[in-house]
């Protein structure tokens, strides 16, 4: 079986914990391949300034295994960004899973692709993410959301305990555990769980 390759879709202002904290546990599992890409090659600057090189654009993207959209400040410029939008739906359409971390979930739904699918997003920017999109059922309560070929998480560490729960869906439960195992994480996995719901007056 080949490795199925992630496609980490960056841009200005993305969340630094939203991707590295999902490639960490992809990385350390046997089967997965690892890849960045920017609107262009080249360094791409986070929310905490730190850059991360992208190794192809979004253009040499072609028919990906998983695409993996992290939040940050970034997502509230290219939710306008029909140009980026456009771009992003093509490659979503093509991918074999789409999953997101925080307000990725935002820039999946205006990109269209979370019509007729649950999902969730950061709880403190609930309110505004969940205005995207037509036919998304916006799950308030809920640590990661799986509704066949989408995942999407809640905030920033929440990323985590999604890609465990998408490595055990894939590989299964052993495999996930040896993941957080090396990386020393103690993940939830009861997807329900999610207290920042109620501290941000969604539950």
């Amino acid at each position: 079986m080949t490795d199925r390759h992630v496609a980490v879709i960056l841009f200005d202002g993305f969340e630094l914990l939203d991707v590295f904290g999902p490639v960490e546990l992809l990385y350390v599992t046997p089967g997965f391949t690892i890849g960045y890409y920017g609107p262009q090659r080249g360094p791409i600057a986070s929310s905490q300034g730190g850059q991360v090189v992208a190794e192809h654009s979004y253009d040499e993207l072609m028919d990906p295994d998983i695409i993996l959209v992290p939040g940050g400040v970034g997502t509230r410029r290219l939710v306008e960004d029909d140009a980026f939008l456009k771009q992003l739906k093509a490659i979503g359409t093509s991918a074999d899973l789409v999953t997101s971390v925080c307000t990725g979930s935002a820039l999946l739904a205006a990109a269209g692709l979370l019509e007729g699918y649950r999902a969730t997003s950061n709880k403190l920017a609930f309110g505004w993410a969940s205005s995207f999109g037509t036919t998304v059922e916006w799950v308030t309560t809920a640590r990661w959301v799986h509704d066949r070929d989408r995942w999407t998480s809640s905030g920033v560490a929440a990323g985590m305990d999604m890609a465990a729960a998408l490595i055990a869906d894939l590989c299964g439960t052993e495999v996930a555990r040896d993941a957080t195992v090396v990386t020393e994480l103690e993940v939830h996995t009861d997807s329900a769980w999610d207290p920042f719901a109620a501290v941000h007056g969604l539950a």
